[in-house]
C-alpha cells in the first residue's frame, strides 16, 4: 500500500481520541469522541454472506454510537492481501481484520482450533467451546504474542467437500492431485497423495480454470455458485470432513482496542456478535436454493467413497495427537478442546443424531 494511506490510517486510528479534545463542550466531547477504524478482509466485496457479516458490524457499531464509531470495511487486495490480514492488523495498519484464523498455522499451529480442525466440532459446538466452554481464552492467549485480540465473525456450517475436475472413486484418486485447500485440511490432504495451495478467494477460480489447480475447496452451494467453480468443474463432494463448522474471526489489534471508550468497547463486541449470527442465517437461507440451481446446471453432487473418508479420519487423528505431542502451547488447547468434543459428541449422538437421521430422509 502506499505510504501516505498507511500514515493515514495511523493517525486516524491512534488519534482519534485526542483529536476530541477542547472545546467549549469539554468533557461531553471526550464522553463520545469520534473513531474511524479500518477494517481489512480476506474476502471479496462479491461475498455478501461473508464481507457482508464485515458490513453488518460496521452497520451496527455506528448504529450504536449514534454515528461517532465509523469502520469503513476494504474486501480482499483493496489494502491488504486477502492473506496477509493478520500481519495488517499486528502491525497497526489496519485497527480491525475479518479472516479465517486457519490461514496462519505456519505461524503457530493451534490458531487452526480459532478457525476448526479435521473431523472437529460443528458449528453450534464450536461456538460452545469459544464462548462458553473456555476456548475463547485459551485462542486469545496464543493471539497475545501477536498484538491480537479475537471475536466470533461467523460461521458457515458444515462446508461441501470442493469441487474436482476428475472423478473420485476411492482414496487412491486423491495421490497426485492439485488442490487448494488452506489449514490442517491441507495438512491432511498432504499426508494422502495431494499436492495443495493455500489461495484467497478471488485467486481461485482463474487457478481452477486455466489448470493450475484440479479441485478446491471453498464454503457451500450459495458462495461456490457465485465464485462459479461449476463452470471449470463438475464434480462437487461432501462433506467437507476437514471444515466441518468453521468460524471464522474478526481480529482487533490490541493497543487500538485498549483506546476505546469501554461504551465503544461494549458496541464493538455486540455488533461482531450479530455479524455472527447474521453469517450462519445466511447460509443456512441461502444454500438450499443454490443448490437446486446447481444440481438443475448438471452438476455431479456426490459423498466422499468411505474409505476415503476412513483414510482421512486416521490421518486428521494422526496429525493432531503428532502437533500436541511436539508442541507444548498446541498440546494445551487440544487437551481443553478434545475434552469437550468428545462429551459434545456423546451429547449431539444421541437427540440431535436420532432426529436427524430420520427427519432428514423422511421430510
Amino acid at each position: 500500500m502506499r505510504r501516505r494511506d498507511f500514515l493515514s490510517g495511523a493517525v486516524i486510528g491512534g488519534a482519534g481520541l485526542a483529536a476530541c479534545g477542547g472545546g467549549a463542550t469539554g468533557p461531553a466531547v471526550h464522553a463520545t469522541p469520534r473513531v474511524r477504524w479500518r477494517l481489512a478482509s480476506s474476502f471479496p466485496r462479491s461475498l455478501d454472506t461473508i464481507f457482508g457479516a464485515a458490513e453488518v458490524l460496521a452497520a451496527r457499531v455506528k448504529a450504536l454510537t449514534d454515528g461517532r464509531f465509523e469502520i469503513h470495511t476494504y474486501p480482499s487486495g483493496e489494502l491488504v492481501p486477502g492473506l496477509e490480514v493478520l500481519d495488517a492488523v499486528q502491525q497497526g495498519t489496519v485497527q480491525l481484520g475479518q479472516t479465517g484464523s486457519y490461514y496462519y498455522i505456519g505461524k503457530n499451529p493451534a490458531f487452526a482450533f480459532d478457525s476448526c480442525v479435521p473431523f472437529g466440532l460443528t458449528a453450534r459446538q464450536q461456538t460452545a467451546w469459544l464462548d462458553e466452554a473456555g476456548g475463547r481464552k485459551l485462542i486469545d492467549e496464543l493471539f497475545a504474542d501477536f498484538n491480537i485480540r479475537t471475536f466470533a465473525a461467523g460461521n458457515t456450517g458444515v462446508q461441501m467437500g470442493g469441487w474436482f475436475k476428475p472423478e473420485v472413486h476411492s482414496l487412491g484418486d486423491l495421490k497426485g492431485l492439485k488442490m487448494r485447500i488452506p489449514g490442517m485440511g491441507g495438512k491432511v490432504m498432504e499426508s494422502l497423495g495431494v499436492v495443495t495451495q493455500t489461495l484467497a478467494g478471488g485467486e481461485i477460480f482463474p487457478a481452477l480454470e486455466r489448470g493450475a489447480i484440479d479441485a478446491t475447496d471453498w464454503v457451500g452451494p450459495y458462495d461456490d455458485e457465485k465464485l462459479g467453480f461449476y463452470k471449470v468443474a463438475k464434480n462437487y463432494y461432501y462433506p467437507g470432513w476437514w471444515e466441518p463448522g468453521p468460524s471464522l474471526s474478526f481480529y482487533v489489534n490490541q493497543t487500538a482496542w485498549a483506546s476505546l471508550p469501554a461504551t465503544y468497547q461494549e458496541a464493538l463486541q455486540s455488533a461482531c456478535a450479530e455479524a455472527s449470527i447474521a453469517m450462519q442465517a445466511r447460509y443456512d437461507a441461502k444454500n438450499p436454493g443454490a443448490m437446486r440451481r446447481l444440481l438443475a446446471d448438471g452438476v455431479n453432487m456426490a459423498p466422499f467413497p468411505d474409505d476415503l473418508l476412513r483414510g482421512a479420519r486416521e490421518a486428521s487423528l494422526q496429525l493432531l495427537a503428532d502437533n500436541a505431542a511436539s508442541n507444548p502451547a498446541f498440546g494445551k488447547v487440544y487437551d481443553h478442546w478434545k475434552a469437550f468434543r468428545d462429551d459434545a459428541f456423546a451429547w449431539f449422538s444421541t437427540a440431535e443424531l436420532a432426529y436427524h437421521a430420520f427427519a432428514f430422509k423422511n421430510p
